[in-house]
């Protein structure tokens, strides 16, 4: 295994044993509201501490991008990308969808990728052009070759409510024609089901860059395709992603670009 893999594998199961701890004791736990629709728990600070003291210890001078405590400075060459507890409005609520996902850029592209369900011990991970694994066994995406019979992963956009016309006319042109449409309310292992061949493709609205770095990673590994809205590689800057087979992205692209306005192209 890549060294800095095996980090973040370690990191990820240890921070993931830390979350199902808590998880017979939600109602005892500190919550605080960060924004509109956006919570934190203890569980996600603990967490992400844990994952910061891991990689800390066998890399100290690296970066970190951390959802709940932000930018640790340190090597820009290396910059360690974190989500403590992806779904954690899942897992106040006692729905059992949830991950961890930690994702390392080195001289900005993506590099290694882990993303650990807890609670079915399940480990997705990635190596650039090392392949994407599941427990040690090799995935990809489905060949699914049109929109009748496939399963689609979305998020809907309820931090940017100011995209939710676009959205829901991007929903309808797909649900009519796919043969459903899931919303777990974790980006990452909607990825990470992607590229598993549990979905067949994916778009959201609005997500963070720790949402989906590891996520991306496993997608591609797995063979597939990654873009934003204008058929580009910015989305870990514009939150705006589609990601499938190269013959699913490109239905899915096609499906809703008459919906993409102005303001979700940049």
């Amino acid at each position: 295994m890549h060294p800095m893999l095996n980090i973040a594998v370690r990191a990820a199961r240890s921070a993931g044993d830390l979350i199902l701890r808590h998880a017979d004791q939600i109602g005892t736990l500190r919550i605080n509201q960060k924004s509109k629709n956006d919570f934190a728990s203890e569980v996600d600070r603990k967490a992400e501490q844990e994952i910061i003291r891991i990689i800390q210890s066998a890399y100290p001078g690296h970066a970190i991008v951390a959802e709940e405590s932000g930018v640790h400075r340190g090597d820009e060459e290396f910059v360690w990308i974190i989500d403590p507890l992806d779904g954690t409005t899942n897992f106040l609520h006692g729905f059992p969808q949830y991950a961890v996902s930690i994702a390392l850029k080195q001289k900005g592209k993506i590099e290694v990728a882990a993303v650990y369900e807890p609670l079915r011990d399940e480990l997705f991970t990635a190596s650039r052009g090392g392949g994407a694994m599941l427990n040690n066994r090799r995935i990809r995406v489905t060949k699914q070759n049109s929109l009748r019979g496939a399963l689609i992963g979305t998020g809907f956009p309820f931090k940017h409510q100011q995209h939710l016309d676009a959205y829901l006319d991007m929903f309808r042109v797909l649900c009519i024609d796919s043969a459903g449409i899931r919303r777990g309310g974790a980006a990452a292992l909607d990825l990470a089901y992607l590229a598993a061949g549990r979905l067949d493709g994916f778009w959201e609205i609005g997500l963070q860059e720790w949402d989906m770095a590891a996520g991306v990673l496993l997608v591609k590994e797995a063979g597939g395709v990654v873009t934003d809205f204008s058929f580009d590689d910015q989305y870990l800057t514009s939150g705006n992603i589609i990601a499938g087979s190269p013959k699913m992205h490109q239905i899915i692209y096609q499906s809703i670009e008459p919906h993409i306005t102005d303001n979700l192209k940049s």
